[in-house]
């Protein structure tokens, strides 16, 4: 989910191990980070941690994705101690001057996604926003090239994501939580110093100062997913400083951890029911079953199949039923992924298995040269840095049959997800996030009704915990996570018309 007259030699390489590792840079002192200048230039390809690849692709007008790191506190609570620096991209507006708000800032989600990389992979789908804003994101701390967390190394993940996660016996579960363990200490032995200080409300706080380096009076803000909770979170902690803000596929902030996997086990399985439903109703036949019930009951057979024996995936590993499940899901997250859902049935059950294989290493931030992004280390850290709740063996083998009857496919496999951090290093923050903002500016929140990981209820749950006057509900009827990069016309016009012109749709607006 992984890293340089002797005796002072070896206390040097371990001081500068120690800070690489960590993250951290000099002590602040008496410097005011809010008066920092960023030093804008052409952006790098994105880092390993990030995902690799190749330097973003010029702009449409000619221009370039510029990078600059910013420097923010490693503890909050000690502003003034060792810094952090924390990665930035932004996309310069394409509009003239007279026109332009300000800085657009996007977190796509995850926990642990970069958004050092992932803007630029989606900048095309905001180009209509960028007439009147810089677009800017960013790697959270934690993630990516912002004192990225580093646990086990890539060897050691590919052997983690193929273990079973859906433990059959006393043995089967005993390994899980050694393996969990495992990778727990590797967190704690590479990047102990960085892992307290990862909490959402610490991302909320960096997103201040750059708000206030950046020169703008309020944050104007775009959050995907996660980026919705870590929106809600900048709304309590700083409601005077919201500007014009868009959640979309809200996580519910009412929810513990618990209570949010068996929602995201319905999720799935309502997102399953619909993929089999479209399949299964197109005009020609669907490849991997007759009736809907026959597309699930095949794929429940297949996993089963899996369990007793893995077939082969992307060489030299095999599919396991894990690996499988969480290919599978992968593909629920967008309906342009069905086909290649489909596809990678129609191979698993003819033996092959590298469809669902590659599906899954998307999910867990693989690469075809076999190296991992920080993406899981981040996200488990920043979660488990969060949640207070801490769940045994008995606790989930308690809720195993309403995780059951929430989703015949899905539900051993999340409700086992919640021993993930039993043994963290650092304790849990609360049981869920505050988001109360009184007095904060509207915020348009747009719930998908067949949104797999964030369920469509979380977004009028969102809604009623900002507080009165200040969440404004939208829904989407569609498919996948989030609804803005549907490329929906009436979801698009709302969300423009309020960021760029300030006008608020009616609540309860319904797009479809």
């Amino acid at each position: 989910m992984p890293n340089p007259s002797r005796l002072r030699a070896a206390a040097v390489s371990a001081l500068l191990l120690s800070c690489l590792v960590a993250g951290c840079g000099k002590d602040a002192g008496d410097e005011d980070l809010t008066a920092q200048k960023l030093d804008w230039e052409d952006c790098p390809a994105p880092s390993q941690a990030e995902g690799g690849g190749s330097a973003p692709s010029p702009l449409p007008n000619g221009g370039t994705w510029q990078c600059a790191t910013m420097k923010a506190p490693l503890d909050w609570d000690d502003p003034k101690g060792d810094t952090i620096g924390i990665a930035l991209i932004r996309a310069q507006t394409s509009g003239p001057a007279d026109r332009r708000i300000g800085s657009l800032v996007f977190n796509f989600g995850g926990p642990g996604g970069s958004g050092v990389s992932t803007l630029p992979a989606f900048g095309e789908d905001y180009e209509k926003l960028r007439t009147r804003y810089d677009l800017v994101s960013f790697d959270p701390r934690g993630v990516g090239r912002s004192a990225g967390v580093r646990c086990e190394n890539d060897r050691q993940l590919d052997a983690y994501f193929q273990q079973d996660t859906t433990p059959d016996d006393a043995a089967e579960r005993a390994t899980l939580l050694d393996n969990t363990e495992e990778f727990n200490a590797a967190c704690e032995r590479n990047s102990g110093k960085t892992l307290p200080h990862v909490r959402t409300t610490d991302a909320a706080r960096d997103m201040d100062l750059m708000r206030q380096v950046l020169g703008d009076r309020r944050l104007y803000y775009f959050g995907i997913s996660y980026g919705t909770e870590l929106g809600g979170v900048y709304a309590h902690l700083f409601p005077k400083n919201v500007g014009r803000a868009v959640f979309d596929a809200v996580v519910d902030p009412t929810q513990t951890s618990e209570q949010g996997a068996l929602g995201q086990a319905r999720g799935f399985q309502r997102a399953l029911d619909n993929y089999a439903e479209d399949c299964t109703s197109q005009v020609e036949d669907c490849p991997v079953g007759d009736t809907a019930e026959d597309v699930k009951n095949r794929i429940a057979t297949l996993l089963k199949d899996l369990d007793a024996k893995p077939i082969p995936g992307a060489f030299p590993r095999e599919l396991t039923q894990s690996a499988a499940t969480n290919g599978i899901a992968q593909a629920l997250y967008s309906k342009d992924f069905w086909p290649y859902l489909t596809e990678g049935l129609e191979q698993a059950y003819d033996g092959d298995g590298r469809i669902l294989m590659l599906l899954s290493d998307s999910m867990n931030g693989r690469s075809e040269n076999g190296e991992y992004s920080n993406i899981a280390a981040a996200n488990v850290s920043i979660n488990c840095a969060d949640d207070k709740p801490r769940y045994s063996v008995a606790d989930v083998e308690a809720r195993l049959p309403e995780f059951r009857a929430a989703s015949p496919l899905f539900g051993d496999f999340l409700a086992w997800s919640m021993v993930t951090c039993t043994d963290w290093p650092v304790p849990g923050a609360a049981d869920h996030p505050d988001v109360s903002a009184p007095g904060a500016a509207p915020i348009l929140v747009i719930g998908n009704t067949g949104d797999p990981a964030t369920p469509y209820e979380g977004a009028g749950r969102m809604v009623d915990a900002l507080g009165e006057g200040v969440g404004v509900e939208l829904t989407y009827r569609g498919q996948g996570h989030g609804a803005y990069d549907s490329k929906n016309e009436c979801v698009q016009s709302a969300v423009n018309g309020y960021l760029l012109d300030g006008t608020v749709p009616a609540a309860g607006t319904v797009c479809s």
